[in-house]
């Protein structure tokens, strides 16, 4: 399996996790890896987070709160 196919069969389980805000592919000592972000690392959060997925490592990072940016104020 891709990591590609392996992100996208466990994104929605890995989305519902609370306190994570996204998902993506990353590199992680040179090789490819599952990256989670939350918005607040917790031991709670990171129980309820597997080590590996489909045989890639998974990686979490908190990012804190993930805002949409207000893109009028940049168009003149």
């Amino acid at each position: 399996m891709t990591i590609e196919d392996a992100l996208k069969q466990h994104t929605d389980q890995l989305l519902s996790v609370p306190g994570v805000i996204g998902t993506a592919i990353g590199e992680c000592a040179g090789t490819p890896c599952i990256k989670v972000f939350t918005a607040k690392k917790s031991t709670e959060v990171l129980n309820k987070i597997p080590a590996t997925l489909e045989g890639y490592s998974v990686v979490v990072d908190e990012t804190g709160p993930i805002r949409p940016l207000n893109v009028n104020r940049h168009l003149r």
